[in-house]
């Protein structure tokens, strides 16, 4: 920090202080003038907070005890104050009392230089001040399932992996960290993809659900389109929807390319962009086309939650069989068999066997045979997702539904042959 010429260090950490827990105060007096209700402190008791804080660091010339010491006695009197309000009111809160023990932090960040440390906790507290209306009306909005499934997010994310040995094991080549980290990744484009379905639900639309599905798992809302197409005469609509959610998979594929794998990324994202245009495109042009009931469409389904530990720890099992059946195949059955077992494997979810592929390019898999495969499952999936939809859902959404995805199959073959 540079300091005019005529203040002293001391004097610029003592203004900086009083601003910083003034401004703590403030807000404090602010609230506590809209409230009748007792409330502890306000623009001359924060600064002081503050102030006591950042004079027990100097006296004590930084030691830690000394400081906490003080932390405690701050705390002693916030007590009392707390147990004033307790003893005056059923509901009481402990917020200025904590916003007290705050203050009482950022005059010993201060003293120690911690400038930044300083300013962040300040604004933090004010935005977690004053933003109380918004933050409790959020948390009544929020469900416990949501809060769980955010922790499950967090311990796949940011406790198992971390954990995890950053080396290839065994003949396979199998690095049990970037094995994971394909299941961080896929878990979090299912995760963000859930979220936004959650908080759009009832608002966006069959085709907002087509192309946030279609991130998660164009296979999974291809299935669940079509068994609500069966209650529903509307076969442009969701032949549209479904033809838009194989779209939104090849910009997905991209997205997960250019995260572990990169080679093949540059090979296949100027096709698999395309694909995805002219499936997108058309899909929401024959989504307009009037059909012939005038009834709205029943949009409350509630999307699925996806994150689930059982349902990670399973696909990484699907990533590392795959992962060893390619590099199997290669050595057996050659680029013949990877062709076969990229087409077989178009029949459930491609998410495993491609990248899988991703780990196994350049090591035992020519990047040529890679990207071909990559599109084979691709292609192979539309025309097992046409038949999914033409057996669930209505006859005239059926056929539509299957022609579309046999010609988006069609027309993934054709950089084959470039």
């Amino acid at each position: 920090m540079n300091y005019l010429e005529w203040m002293s260090p001391e004097w610029a950490h003592v203004l900086f202080v009083l601003f910083l827990s003034f401004l703590i105060g403030l807000e404090r007096e602010e609230r506590k003038g809209k409230d009748d209700r007792y409330s502890f402190g306000g623009v001359r008791t924060f600064p002081l907070i503050g102030l006591i804080g950042y004079s027990m660091g100097l006296l004590s010339g930084g030691e830690l005890l000394p400081q906490a010491i003080g932390f405690a006695v701050i705390a002693g009197f916030l007590m009392i104050s707390y147990w004033h309000k307790l003893s005056s009111y059923t509901h009481a809160g402990v917020t200025s009392e904590m916003s007290g023990l705050t203050t009482y932090l950022v005059g010993t960040f201060v003293y120690h230089e911690m400038f930044w440390i300083a300013t962040a906790l300040t604004v933090s507290s004010l935005l977690l001040l004053e933003l109380k209306e918004a933050l409790e009306s959020l948390a009544r909005r929020i469900e416990g399932e949501d809060i769980l499934t955010f922790t499950k997010f967090l311990l796949l994310t940011s406790v198992i992996l971390p954990l995890l040995p950053n080396t290839p094991l065994t003949q396979f080549e199998i690095n049990p960290f970037k094995t994971w980290l394909v299941v961080v990744a896929v878990s979090a484009v299912s995760y963000g993809s859930y979220v936004i379905q959650s908080l759009t639900k009832g608002q966006g639309g069959l085709i907002l659900t087509a192309i946030l599905g279609g991130t998660y798992s164009s296979t999974v809302t291809t299935v669940a389109l079509a068994r609500m197409a069966k209650t529903e005469d509307h076969p442009h609509l969701f032949s549209g929807a479904i033809l838009i959610a194989s779209g939104m998979m090849y910009l997905r594929l991209i997205v997960l390319l250019a995260l572990f794998n990169r080679a093949l990324m540059n090979r296949l994202a100027l096709p698999f962009f395309i694909l995805a245009m002219i499936a997108i495109g058309v899909g929401w042009f024959w989504s307009r086309r009037s059909d012939i009931s005038p009834l709205e469409v029943n949009k409350d389904s509630k999307p699925k939650n996806p994150l689930e530990i059982s349902a990670a720890v399973f696909f990484a099992l699907l990533f590392v069989g795959m992962l060893v059946a390619t590099h199997l195949t290669i050595h057996y059955l050659g680029n013949s068999g990877v062709y076969t077992l990229a087409s077989i494997m178009g029949v459930t979810d491609v998410d495993p066997f491609i990248l899988g592929l991703t780990q196994a390019t350049p090591l035992s898999t020519p990047l040529n045979v890679a990207a071909y495969s990559i599109m084979i499952a691709a292609s192979s999936n539309n025309a097992v997702k046409g038949i999914y939809a033409f057996a669930l859902s209505t006859r005239q959404t059926g056929i539509e539904s299957l022609r579309f995805l046999l010609a988006l199959a069609a027309l993934g073959l054709v950089p084959l042959f470039w």
